[in-house]
């Protein structure tokens, strides 16, 4: 996006600032009067997904630097990164979880946000590699969320 407001939040890598980042980001995507409470809801889950992720990244790196979240606001649209300093991932690698209603879903303890974060926002863009992984979330705060 190449105008509009933006809010960034460089925080360390603890699990105990994930909620500090979706109070923000909400707050910020809700700006807009006719943003729609289940699609705030939407990107707050999502978002909540992508920090998760790459609070863990830096755990296995064994990395203290910060993560950084950017949230673009314009109009309806809202566009949040996640860049995290861990070691990368190939997105396409990542196993495919059964659907909820399958028993081996089960087995399934890991690897639900990147689904999820798919399902929930209107656009999810992944770039990794050996210094980071980006994950870039994009959603209309004024439609319908995707069924």
């Amino acid at each position: 996006m190449s105008s509009g407001d933006e809010v960034v939040l460089r925080v360390p890598a603890k699990s105990d600032y994930i909620a500090l980042v979706r109070v923000v980001l909400a707050a910020a995507a809700a700006i807009d009067p006719d943003s729609r409470s289940d699609r705030v809801e939407d990107l707050r889950v999502a978002v909540s997904e992508a920090v998760t992720n790459a609070v863990e990244s830096h755990r296995t790196a064994g990395t203290d630097s910060h993560i950084e979240v950017r949230c673009y606001t314009e109009g309806h649209e809202v566009e949040v990164t996640v860049r995290d300093h861990g070691p990368g991932f190939d997105p396409d690698n990542v196993p495919v979880v059964p659907d909820a209603e399958s028993p081996e879903r089960m087995f399934f303890e890991n690897g639900l946000g990147l689904p999820l974060m798919r399902r929930l926002v209107d656009k999810t863009d992944i770039e990794t590699g050996d210094d980071g992984t980006l994950v870039r979330l994009v959603i209309d705060t004024s439609t319908s969320p995707k069924v």
